[in-house]
């Protein structure tokens, strides 16, 4: 019986924000069930953000340690690929969500080891060699939803949309009803929003 033929989604995240490491959990439990497998894509809150003058001088500050984790994570995919790209995320978000480990030096190394890669792309959290790179694949993702978003954003074929934002990931049969859902809604013409104020934080269980 020939393979089964499996549909790419690209997922494009900071490794740093919260929700969209639920969204991503959430996504490789569709893909136990389902025939899709997740591309991994950078896109960065720095440049998301770059330019607002109305956020608070913490947040901003908050931005510069965001940018040095993604970073990171352009240096690995660019030597090696979307896979080992997802390898790191797990790791990292491991560390950054589950652990609350700080985001420094140390931390990337420790989750580069964990994925059996180079643990000197760890210098690339302060070096602006992968800057093009970042900002190219940071715009690829943006230019498919529009810049009035956030991070996560998840493409399929030509269908890209914000989100989902859901805590925490749903699992089993709940994971495709949502799935499903909101490929229904995405591929409706002249859908643009559905949204609800936030309730709690992020639930990583």
């Amino acid at each position: 019986m020939p393979d089964e033929v499996r549909t790419p989604v690209d997922f494009w995240f900071d490794p740093t924000c919260p929700w969209a490491w639920i969204t991503s959990r959430w996504l490789l439990e569709v893909a136990q069930q389902r025939p899709i497998t997740p591309c991994w894509h950078v896109m960065s809150l720095t440049l998301l953000n770059e330019g607002r003058d109305d956020l608070p001088a913490r947040y901003r500050r908050g931005m510069q340690g965001a940018l040095e984790a993604v970073r990171v994570c352009v240096a690995v995919e660019q030597k090696y690929g979307a896979p080992a790209l997802g390898r790191l995320y797990t790791e990292l978000g491991t560390r950054f969500h589950l652990e609350n480990a700080p985001q420094q030096r140390s931390t990337y190394e420790a989750a580069l080891v964990a994925a059996n890669l180079d643990p000197g792309l760890a210098a690339a959290a302060n070096s602006a060699e992968y800057d093009g790179a970042l900002r190219a694949s940071h715009d690829d993702g943006v230019r498919r939803v529009g810049t009035d978003v956030g991070t996560p954003v998840v493409a399929v074929g030509d269908v890209a949309f914000f989100g989902p934002v859901v805590s925490p990931a749903p699992r089993g049969a709940a994971a495709l009803r949502l799935w499903d859902g909101v490929l229904a809604l995405a591929t409706t013409e002249g859908f643009f929003e559905l949204k609800r104020s936030r309730t709690q934080g992020p639930v990583f269980g």
